[in-house]
């Protein structure tokens, strides 16, 4: 439903010529709702406009592509237009060349000049890109390229100086972007375009290169340092985490493929592993700390005494945790705040089962957020589990892709969690009964790739939908999807 307001500032923005003219005219509170119009119809050349003569300080894209009291559409949950993107950019630049400069009958008023733009939490879902879509990896390349063009070639009129812009986004970079990407940082120290990182995700980046990244962005506006595919070691992070640790201020640190052979630990190891824990007590606002693929066998308190402050968030997807990891962690002061835990890919059938159990009650009264893929939890285990589970009243999300249930072990946890009215997302395997010749107990990877009976499977949905509706949980989302949009970011929960 639209209000009259919008349906009034469409059909304003019609003729893109005339409402470019008009804009001197109108009240700048219509401005954020012109923006937003514009934007999602793709208007151009008012979009241009818009961002040329933006009368507030802040032009944010989370605050106009929101819901809001005249349109329900949240663009920010989808793939944003290139052409609404591009549009942006270059409202921005021109604004950069022509300070100061009269635009229609009303000049542009430096007490409320724009002084940050905000393109920060873009959709970032990793799937095929649109051709008529901007990705997250193109927006880096698009403010990277307008930040070197305005310090390489873009000057104001003569005898006018632009009013510094900051330009707040979340970077990503890898081999292939990281040269230019690092040309802009150079280049945004001495530009009125000053460009911001709030969340950096690089991918695949050599150990020099990722330091040299490190060592230009603001520590002021750096919220999340997210390292993947890097396969750094204890001797590669021992290289960076003194650059990482510099930020002190840091909410999020994502390391992945972080490797020391517990088992069979050298010196060099264990002194890398020591100046590791020392830099990380450095962080004093750290708040989710994911390490992936990493091996922290018996090694988990060691990590976690060092940090200052408890976290809310923690991955460890295939850590190859053991019990007296879980049983730490249980009872330590960490458990009680965890809002998202992520325990994908260790192996929760065996001794870990009742410190796992353990864990969840502590955290039962804060846990939004529980990711147990590729667990081994079968329905003795799930069974068993469910009366510790169900204490978790406000969980949202539970992802259990890859552990070998059945259609029984799926209707009674349907059935128990009744109780947890705050839940709304349950992404569940497809039972181990849909398969044919399964080995017992099945490999996750088995269950990964084996064809299922999709006749057989279907009437399970079928199954689980109708039990949902008996209940009164039409709402909620069952799914085996595991590539949707479901596993909520820490920093949205």
């Amino acid at each position: 439903m639209h209000t009259l307001v919008f349906l009034s500032t469409r059909q304003v923005l019609q003729r893109q010529p005339a409402a470019c003219q008009a804009l001197p005219l109108l009240p700048r509170e219509l401005f954020p709702l012109l923006f937003k119009v514009a934007f999602m119809d793709k208007k151009t050349v008012v979009l241009r406009e818009l961002v040329h003569t933006w009368p507030f300080p802040l032009l944010s894209f989370q605050q106009l592509l929101q819901e809001c009291a005249h349109c329900s559409r949240t663009l920010l949950q989808e793939r944003l237009s290139t052409e609404s993107m591009q549009a942006v950019i270059l409202g921005l630049t021109a604004r950069l060349h022509t300070p100061g400069k009269e635009t229609g009958t009303q000049p542009l008023c430096r007490k409320h000049a724009l002084r940050v733009l905000d393109m920060t939490g873009l959709l970032d879902d990793g799937v095929e890109q649109d051709p008529g879509t901007m990705s997250m990896w193109d927006c880096t390349a698009a403010v990277a390229r307008t930040c070197i063009a305005q310090q390489q070639g873009g000057t104001a009129e003569p005898g006018l100086s632009p009013a510094p812009v900051e330009v707040r986004v979340d970077l990503r970079v890898n081999r292939a972007s990281y040269t230019f990407l690092r040309e802009a940082l150079q280049s945004s120290v001495d530009s009125p375009l000053r460009l911001c990182c709030r969340d950096l995700r690089a991918e695949d980046l050599p150990m020099r290169n990722t330091v040299a990244l490190l060592q230009l962005l603001d520590a002021g506006c750096l919220r999340r340092i997210d390292l993947r595919f890097n396969n750094l070691g204890l001797r590669g992070l021992s290289v960076i985490i003194p650059h990482v640790a510099r930020f002190q201020h840091l909410a999020s640190l994502r390391l992945h493929y972080v490797h020391g052979d517990s088992r069979q630990p050298s010196v060099d190891g264990e002194d890398n592993f020591r100046y590791f824990l020392a830099q990380m007590g450095r962080f004093i606002c750290l708040r989710e700390l994911s390490m992936g693929s990493s091996l922290l066998s018996g090694r988990l308190d060691q990590l976690l005494s060092t940090l200052q402050s408890p976290l809310e968030s923690l991955e460890l997807a295939f850590c190859a945790l053991l019990p007296e990891d879980l049983r730490f962690l249980a009872q330590s002061s960490h458990a009680a705040h965890l809002k998202k835990l992520d325990l994908s890919g260790n192996d929760l059938s065996g001794n870990q089962l009742i410190p796992f159990q353990g864990l969840l009650q502590a955290a039962a009264a804060t846990l939004l957020h529980l990711e147990l893929t590729e667990c081994q939890l079968a329905d003795a285990q799930l069974l068993a589990t469910l009366p510790t589970l169900t204490r978790c009243a406000s969980l949202r999300y539970l992802g259990l892709y890859g552990n070998p249930l059945s259609i029984a072990g799926l209707k009674e946890l349907l059935r128990d969690s009744v109780v947890q009215a705050e839940l709304r997302t349950v992404v569940h395997p497809f039972p181990v009964d849909c398969y044919e010749g399964l080995p017992w107990p099945p490999p996750a990877s088995v269950l990964l790739e084996a064809s299922i009976n999709e006749e057989k499977f279907a009437r399970v949905e079928a199954e689980l939908h109708q039990l949902l509706l008996a209940s009164g949980r039409a709402h909620v989302l069952w799914t085996t999807d595991i590539y949707g949009r479901l596993a909520a970011d820490y920093f949205s929960l």
